[in-house]
């Protein structure tokens, strides 16, 4: 493979007959290619979610569509309302019978100096990224336990390691995510529940070309040892391997998706 110009990989049934469940999974980022992915590695059902109804309907159709899979379904959930995550597990369980797979995608970010942040620009990123993180793993370790199996996997990023000018906020939070994943992952693994995260550092979409500034997405792409930036589906190709058998033995772990040299 070109690691400049990489070709799109086809699924190898890493997740034969399993059940997923995807946050933030409407639109063209990393959370519909987590959602392909997913029915392409041989996922018997799927939920996707997103906080806005008209493109997680679209979505829903699309993955159809492309997949050929018919048990799609979408439900919205703002994670950061606790009813409503509790509402979209609740119906998850219900349409696949049970969810062996939870990815976290959902997650917020801006751009604002520290200095310059009010703090509900603050809170708003925290609430969303972190705390619906949390609520999400929170709600789906219970039904899990009872279980006695699943798999969690959450979307985290290099900035919980590394810093950046008016990320904060987007830094701290994902941050906690690593910290929130490494915790609950030791207390999951009492009842057989895995918990791991990737951390993607930059993955090229047309949501974000629109929001980022085309200077600063030139320099970020700049910073990759391979001069650009990840394929949405490559994110997604680390989420499948946490999801599936394949990583058996990680759980706590942050696997980082990164090309990043300086």
């Amino acid at each position: 493979m070109d690691i400049k110009n990489p070709t799109y990989v086809p699924g190898h049934g890493l997740l034969k007959d399993k059940s997923v469940l995807i946050t933030a999974a409407a639109g063209a980022g990393i959370g519909f290619a987590a959602a392909k992915k997913a029915v392409e590695e041989g996922c018997r059902a799927i939920v996707i979610s997103d906080i806005h109804e008209g493109r997680l309907e679209a979505s829903v159709e699309k993955l159809k569509e492309d997949t050929g899979l018919q048990n799609v379904w979408g439900k919205t959930c703002n994670v950061a309302i606790e009813d409503d995550v509790q509402a979209l597990i609740n119906f998850a369980e219900e349409k696949l019978g049970g969810v062996d797979i939870l990815i976290n995608n959902a997650g917020l970010g801006t751009s604002k100096l520290l200095i310059d942040m009010e703090d509900d620009e603050w809170n708003k990123v925290i609430d969303v990224t972190l705390n619906g993180t949390m609520r999400m793993t929170r709600y789906m370790m219970k039904i899990m336990k009872t279980r006695g199996t699943g798999v969690i996997v959450n979307n985290a990023s290099v900035l919980g390691w590394r810093a950046q000018k008016e990320q904060a906020h987007y830094a701290a939070a994902k941050a906690g995510v690593m910290a929130l994943t490494r915790c609950a992952a030791v207390e999951a693994a009492d009842f057989g529940v895995r918990i791991n995260a990737v951390s993607p550092s930059l993955a090229v979409h047309p949501m974000l070309k629109k929001s980022a500034p085309e200077e600063l997405l030139a320099e970020l792409e700049g910073r990759e040892a391979y001069g650009r930036g990840a394929e949405v589906w490559e994110v997604a190709n680390v989420m499948m391997f946490l999801a599936s058998d394949y990583s058996s033995y990680l759980t706590g772990e942050t696997i980082s998706c990164s090309s990043q040299h300086a």
